[in-house]
């Protein structure tokens, strides 16, 4: 592709789902029978912007993770690229980040309860 690696990983975040195609590849089948489920991440790097759209399929075979809008999800993650970031790195409680509207959550909420910090890479200060 026309893009520079520098706009490709212009959000934080999008450098940890870069990293989750070796990770699903390592844990992936575990991870598939536990949520067996469809997930999105929209993520914004300012309130109002248009959001990137990752779509994480962890319902079957070891999952896989494409970026933009490309299956039906079961649940929807909106939040900011520096909040998935500390979300990562276990630095904010996904329970605490939605009660503090930091995340908001759409579409099944048994499927997005599942969906823990320990399905992401546990990545370093990025």
């Amino acid at each position: 592709s026309t893009q520079s690696t520098w706009e490709k990983f212009r959000m934080k975040s999008d450098r940890l789902f870069a990293m989750m195609v070796p990770h699903l590849k390592e844990k992936g089948a575990e991870v598939v029978q536990q949520l067996k489920a469809v997930y999105q991440f929209h993520i914004y790097e300012k309130k109002g912007q248009k959001p990137k759209i990752w779509t994480i399929d962890l319902s079957s075979g070891s999952g896989s993770i494409e970026e933009g809008d490309t299956k039906k999800p079961d649940a929807i993650f909106t939040m900011s690229d520096a909040d998935t970031i500390k979300l990562a790195q276990r630095k904010l409680n996904p329970q605490i980040a939605f009660l503090q509207g930091k995340m908001k959550i759409k579409g099944n909420m048994g499927a997005a309860t599942k969906f823990t910090p320990d399905v992401l890479p546990n990545i370093p200060d990025l």
